[in-house]
This record gives C-alpha cells, sequence and structure tokens, in this order.
C-alpha cells in the first residue's frame, strides 16, 4: 500500500512540474511580445460570395509603422500589454495609443461580440479551460473588442496560440464598408526568432436577428513585428509615462463593468464623437469622476 501512494506521490509532483514548467513557457511567449517593433499590417480580401454583382471587394492594404508594446500588469496569472504607435517623422513623432492586449490564466469569464457595440458575457466551465490562456482584446479606449481562450503550444522549435473569435469591423473596414457588421477572426500569435507573427484568417459576416448569418467575403491577415533596439521606441515609453496613471483611471473603471457579469452594449456616439474622441481629449491628470461620467454615458 505504501509503495502504490509513494508512486501516487511521485506521479503528482511529476505532473506538477510538468504543468508548471508548461506555464512558465506560456508566460515567456506571451511576454516576448512587448518591446519595440517595426510592424507590417498587411490585408487582402480572398474570396467574395456575394449576390451583388457590382461587388466591390477591399482594396488591399500594406503599411508599415513603429510601434511599442509595454508590459503595464505582469503577473503569474495576468499579463497586461499597451499598444503606442510612433508615428510621423523621428525628430517630431506622435504617439497614438493603440490596442491592447491581456492574457488571463483559466479564465472563465468572456465577453463575446454579438452585433452592433453589444457583447454577451458567458460564463466558462472550470474545467474546459484548464491549462488555457484567454486573451481579451480592447479597443483604442479600452472598451471591449474580442476575446477567446485557447492552449499556448509549444513543438517543434515553435510557440503559438490560436482561436476564433466574432469581433467588430476592423478600423481599417469601419469607415470604408456597410455592407457586413461582423468578423469573425481567426487568429495566430506565433513567437519568432526576432519577433512575433499575427496571422489571420477572417471572415466578413453579415448578422442580423432571426436570420443565419451570411458569409459575404474572405480576408487574409499577415501582421508581422520585427524586434529592434528599445530605444528607437524612446518617445512612446515617455508618452506612456505621462499618461499611464489616466489609463490607469480608464481600465478600472471598465474592470467595474466587466465585474457585473452581464451583457454589454454601447452607444455608438454620445454628442455625435465616439467614445475614443471624449477620452483622448482628456488632459493626464483628468479626474476619476470625469472618466466614469464619459464612460457611463457610453454605456446603455
Amino acid at each position: 500500500m505504501k509503495k502504490v501512494v509513494t508512486v501516487l506521490m511521485i506521479s503528482f509532483i511529476l505532473i506538477a512540474n510538468a504543468q508548471q514548467d508548461k506555464k512558465a513557457k506560456d508566460l515567456k511567449a506571451i511576454k516576448s511580445m512587448s518591446g519595440c517593433f517595426e510592424v507590417g499590417f498587411n490585408f487582402a480580401e480572398t474570396f467574395n460570395y456575394s449576390k451583388d454583382s457590382l461587388y466591390k471587394p477591399s482594396k488591399k492594404k500594406h503599411d508599415k509603422a513603429l510601434e511599442w508594446v509595454e508590459v503595464i500588469t505582469d503577473k503569474k496569472n495576468k499579463i497586461q500589454m499597451q499598444h503606442l504607435l510612433i508615428v510621423g517623422p523621428e525628430e517630431r513623432p506622435h504617439i497614438v495609443k493603440h490596442w491592447r492586449q491581456d492574457w488571463l490564466y483559466e479564465n472563465q469569464d468572456l465577453y463575446l461580440f454579438h452585433k452592433d457595440s453589444h457583447w454577451k458575457y458567458r460564463k466558462l466551465d472550470k474545467e474546459s479551460v484548464q491549462g488555457q490562456w484567454t486573451q481579451k482584446v480592447y479597443q483604442v479606449d479600452d472598451s471591449p473588442r474580442y476575446e477567446g481562450t485557447a492552449t499556448w503550444v509549444h513543438v517543434d522549435g515553435k510557440s503559438f496560440w490560436e482561436n476564433a473569435a466574432d469581433a467588430p469591423l476592423a478600423r481599417r473596414e469601419l469607415t470604408k464598408r456597410s455592407d457586413y457588421n461582423v468578423m469573425l477572426r481567426r487568429n495566430r500569435h506565433e513567437i519568432t526568432e526576432n519577433g512575433w507573427i499575427h496571422n489571420q484568417d477572417n471572415d466578413k459576416i453579415v448578422r442580423e436577428d432571426g436570420k443565419e448569418d451570411f458569409l459575404l467575403a474572405q480576408e487574409k491577415g499577415f501582421n508581422t513585428y520585427k524586434r529592434v533596439p528599445d530605444n528607437k521606441c524612446i518617445a512612446a515609453q515617455n508618452w506612456w509615462k505621462n499618461n499611464q496613471v489616466l489609463w490607469k483611471k480608464v481600465r478600472k473603471k471598465w474592470d467595474k463593468a466587466f465585474d457585473n457579469d452581464k451583457d454589454i452594449a454601447l452607444q455608438a456616439k454620445v454628442d455625435n464623437k465616439k467614445l475614443y474622441s471624449h477620452l483622448f481629449k482628456l488632459k493626464a491628470d483628468a479626474s476619476k469622476k470625469q472618466v466614469n461620467e464619459i464612460i457611463d454615458s457610453f454605456i446603455k
């Protein structure tokens, strides 16, 4: 009997150690997506299934930018990374607060995009997320965008994570397209020797109440992040130092909304302006009250 107990204890220890080793690899992969990068944004519409003979596909997109990715929270079960674009001439750079990605270990709470600025709350079973990481992607104003859970894979010298999630239209499409209202994003984040790749295979979907989803078109996205010396992104680092307190207030306000574990619906505009327009006009020392009032005015 003692031998059986000893064998079981050894087995449990080996399993626990293997899980910790795996999690350590996960954390290393996630945090390796931070730093200074030369980014290539590439998108091309591949197929369309429109019934309109005059249908025009989206134009191909090839853009480059310099981007700083700052780790703003570093815990064993939660990593938050803020993306900051650096645009304009080198001698007079302009910083644009870009998207944010949060990584949560064995997270059970998801906000799944439905349509029309509406996200549905879903509680997952504990067993279904064992060993998985949820990636939560937020818009430039820290409002929700899309999120999904999956396992980081480390095999044959590769480290990658992939998932499919419904999302609002990308900004590159939002001002140009109104013939679909949901983008099903198939995201693959793969770590490379000199950075990482965000590989996408997306569906452009028409979603209407009481009807089956209609697949209008598909597109390929291939975004490359090539690591460069951190000092190339010093302007973004300084900008974040001066503005991080404001955006911490914004995140805290959103966290309170998410903690309600209920669906979230947002107004498209207030006073004929989008949420990011209101928040971007705030000064770095804006009060908690100012931040809360703006966000509250958008939450239905």
